[in-house]
C-alpha cells in the first residue's frame, strides 16, 4: 500500500457525498478538510443505506490531485458474507462498484463491514463467501484499490465481529492481500482488551492499515455501536491515544461533533502522536 506524505495521517467522517447538503453548505471534502486542519477525509459515495451505484464525483480529480488522504466507506447494509443470494450477488457487484469509484477519487482504501450470517448458518459459509467474492473479482483483474475490512460491534455469526472470527476469516482471505481497519468504538462494545487490542490483532492479520479512532457512550462489552467524542465517552482518552500509536497508521475520527470541535480532536491527536 502506498506511503501518505504525513507520518501519522489524521482525518474526519465528513458526510455521504456532493449530494449531502452539509458537504455542499461546506464545499467538499476538502474544503472541509482545510477547516478542521486534517490530513485526510472519510467519505461515502451514496447513501450508506442505498444500494444504488455510485455516480462520477465532480471533484473527482482534485480529491485525487489532493495531498489530503480520502478514504471511502462502503455501504452499511453491504453483506457478501451472508447465505441469502438476493443479498450476497447484488452486494458483490456492488461491492466492485464502489471499489472502482472508489480507485477514481484517488482513495487509500475502501473500507466494508465483514457482515454476517443468519443464526442458523454455519459461520464458515460466510466465510467461504468472502473468499469467493475476492476469487471472483480476481477473474477480472482483482480490486483496483485495498479492500480495508473492520470490526463490528455486535450481531451473532458476525465475520469481523470477534479476534476468533476475524482468525478464521482471515486464513481464507489473507492471501488476497485484504487490509483491515480497527474501530476502537466497536472494539469496546465487542469486549476487546483495547490495551492489547493492535498486538492482538496484527498477531492475526498481520497489519493494521487504519485505525477509525471512536469513544464509546456505552459500557465495556455493550454490543453498541454508540459511538462519542475522544474525550466524552466510557473509554479513557488516553487509552484511544495509546491505540492510535500503537497502530502506527492513517487514523480516522467517527466522532460526533461540528468543525471546531474536530479541529481541537485532531490538535490533540497530532500532539500525542508526535
Amino acid at each position: 500500500m502506498a506511503g501518505h506524505p504525513f507520518a501519522h495521517p489524521i482525518g474526519v467522517h465528513v458526510g455521504p457525498g456532493l449530494t449531502d447538503e452539509n458537504e455542499l453548505l461546506g464545499g467538499g471534502p476538502l474544503a472541509t478538510a482545510a477547516a478542521m486542519d486534517a490530513d485526510g477525509v472519510q467519505i461515502f459515495l451514496t447513501d450508506p443505506q442505498s444500494y444504488a451505484n455510485p455516480k462520477p464525483r465532480p471533484d473527482a480529480d482534485d480529491l485525487r490531485a489532493s495531498d489530503v488522504m480520502v478514504v471511502v466507506h462502503a455501504p452499511y447494509m453491504l453483506n457478501v458474507a451472508t447465505t441469502n443470494n438476493r443479498i450476497r450477488v447484488p452486494g458483490r457487484k456492488l461491492l466492485a462498484a464502489h471499489a472502482k469509484a472508489a480507485a477514481e477519487v484517488g482513495a487509500y482504501g475502501l473500507v466494508v463491514h465483514g457482515g454476517h450470517v443468519l443464526a442458523a448458518d454455519d459461520p464458515a459459509i460466510g466465510v467461504d463467501n468472502w473468499r469467493k467474492t475476492f476469487a471472483y473479482q480476481e477473474k477480472d483483474g482483482g480490486f483496483p484499490l485495498p479492500l480495508l475490512l473492520e470490526n463490528t460491534a455486535g450481531g451473532g455469526n458476525a465475520m469481523t465481529r470477534d479476534l476468533d472470527a476475524i482468525g478464521r476469516l482471515w486464513e481464507a482471505i489473507g492471501e488476497h492481500g485484504a487490509g483491515f481497519v480497527l474501530d476502537t468504538c466497536h472494539a469496546w462494545a465487542a469486549g476487546w482488551d483495547l490495551a492489547t487490542a493492535v498486538d492482538d490483532l496484527r498477531a492475526i492479520t498481520g497489519r493494521i492499515d487504519l485505525v477509525h479512532l471512536n469513544n464509546s457512550r456505552d459500557p465495556h462489552g455493550s454490543s453498541r455501536d454508540r459511538h462519542a467524542p475522544l474525550s466524552e465517552g466510557e473509554i479513557p482518552t488516553e487509552l484511544l491515544v495509546e491505540v492510535a500509536c500503537s497502530a502506527d497508521c492513517p487514523v480516522i475520527l467517527e466522532t460526533p461533533g461540528d468543525r471546531p470541535a474536530h479541529a481541537e480532536e485532531i490538535n490533540m491527536l497530532r500532539t500525542a502522536l508526535g
